[in-house]
């Protein structure tokens, strides 16, 4: 079965599922391969009644749900996981297409979206509580968790199947049924998984699909619904802020992986060649294209010189080119827009002085653009105050430890950033000073199923995988015991 027949058996124009009922809308909305710009797929478009009839759904099928053993749950992830493998080569196409991402990323993030299925299968039998002997005797107080309820989850463009996984998969684990909103851009990926779920068991109801172009309404009809009681939202700060402010409102329980601007720290001792090949994955991953992404490079200048020929050359190779041609390394970007948008970066960059020092070659149509590299980026350009999200890496130079450590803090974003250094010791004395959620040491990656995904300042609320992923989605809830 080709690309095309797969697409047409997902049956997009009933990509709405609400109560396990495939649904058309009045309109559809067109999802397109940025690497040739040809239309893929037509996609029901829902609206406010269907956002309304989704938590129907999900209110009425709560209470069963939470009601089941915490090992039928998990038996039903468990089943999620084996599927999701067992259909990797299908999800990893349908990401090449709507999304672009070359194919070894795009298998790759099919595996790390499987495994949230498998480790909140785990964590699903693991809700752990407490007894205890209250201070003053006289009573027993023990502590329970118990799902926070419906739960409204708004997930991105750039990791179409993992930023869903994440969020459906401890929801499911704690007992909460969902309501789903994908991105415009990349809903097949999504309309995909649910599908899986539903032949993996989950029970009509408990998880309800709603692709939309009028994301506006259909959230903010979730936000005034009494009945949901959690919103996760995964994209950028400035959407987030307003979600939050919608959710004071109600005073509800709200959970944001927002943006960032990594950091990608290499001391004067660090292995360079290590340095090299970490930075070649934590700056371009999917292009570049992620919130974890290394952002801004701050390299000592005794190493400065070995590294840029090094990483340059290392840029200059990559084979930039559509996802579906196996040997691409690096695929286009998610719109017009987006090239637009980086190319104005690099432009201004260039004008306050920073140099294209190494530079990619790319296709002449699609949204490609070329892997850069800039130097002589002075600490206080704009570019560095930025989240990129695009194939471009802006180096700094540094000899004075406390300048560097302040320029790294010296942004409102603090979810990820890297630190390479030859003593393990430095390297976590500066990761300790660095305000950032996640830092990856030695290493150009830090997602992890196991690990807290999430970020301090305005990179976000909350956390994701791990325990803590599990308790997003709970509520505690203590009984006091008379013990006289």
């Amino acid at each position: 079965m080709d690309l095309h027949d797969r697409i047409a058996h997902l049956d997009p124009k009933h990509g709405i599922l609400v109560g396990g009922r495939p649904l058309g809308a009045e309109r559809t909305f067109a999802v397109h391969d940025p690497a040739t710009l040809a239309t893929i797929a037509e996609v029901a478009d829902a609206g406010p009644e269907h956002a309304t009839a989704a938590v129907d759904a999900a209110a009425g099928a709560l209470a069963a749900w939470a009601a089941e053993t915490p090992r039928a749950r998990a038996e039903v992830l468990r089943r999620a996981f084996d599927a999701l493998v067992a259909e990797t080569d299908l999800l990893a196409d349908l990401i090449v297409a709507e999304n672009g991402k070359a194919r070894a990323d795009a298998r790759a993030e099919v595996a790390y979206a499987a495994e949230f299925f498998r480790w909140f299968s785990e964590e699903a039998v693991r809700s752990e509580g407490d007894y205890a002997v209250a201070p003053a005797s006289g009573t027993r107080t023990i502590v329970t968790h118990r799902p926070v309820g419906v739960a409204a989850l708004v997930t991105p463009w750039n990791f179409p199947a993992a930023m869903a996984t994440r969020k459906i998969a401890p929801a499911l684990a704690a007992g909460c049924t969902v309501v789903l909103k994908p991105a415009s851009e990349t809903p097949l990926t999504a309309i995909a998984i649910v599908r899986i779920l539903r032949e993996a068991g989950v029970p009509d109801g408990v998880v309800n699909l709603v692709p939309t172009t009028d994301p506006r309404a259909v959230v903010t009809t979730w936000l005034e619904d009494s009945r949901v009681r959690k919103v996760s939202f995964t994209g950028s700060t400035g959407v987030g802020r307003t979600l939050l402010h919608q959710a004071a409102d109600r005073v509800l329980n709200a959970s944001m992986e927002l943006g960032g601007n990594a950091a990608f720290v290499v001391t004067a001792d660090a292995d360079v060649d290590a340095a090299v090949a970490g930075a070649m994955i934590a700056k371009f991953r999917g292009g570049g294209q992620a919130c974890t992404a290394a952002n801004r490079f701050y390299v000592h200048a005794d190493v400065a010189e070995a590294f840029i020929a090094r990483f340059g050359a290392a840029v200059e190779a990559l084979r930039v080119g559509p996802g579906a041609d196996e040997e691409s390394e690096i695929g286009p970007l998610i719109s017009a827009r987006a090239v637009e948008g980086v190319q104005a970066l690099v432009d201004e960059a260039v004008a306050a002085g920073a140099r294209v020092s190494h530079r990619g070659a790319r296709p002449e149509h699609g949204w490609f653009f070329p892997p850069t590299v800039l130097t002589d980026v002075a600490p206080d350009s704009p570019i560095l105050g930025q989240e990129i999200f695009g194939p471009v890496a802006p180096v700094v130079t540094w000899t004075d430890e406390e300048e560097m450590l302040a320029q790294v803090n010296g942004t409102e974003f603090g979810l990820a950033s890297y630190v390479y250094a030859g003593r393990l010791q430095d390297a976590l004395k500066i990761a300790e000073r660095i305000e950032a959620g996640m830092v990856g040491i030695n290493r150009g990656i830090v997602s992890d199923p196991a690990a807290p995904f999430g970020g301090f300042k305005q990179s976000g609320l909350g956390r994701e995988g791990a325990r803590e992923g599990l308790r997003e989605f709970q509520e505690t809830q203590y009984f006091s015991v008379d013990w006289s």
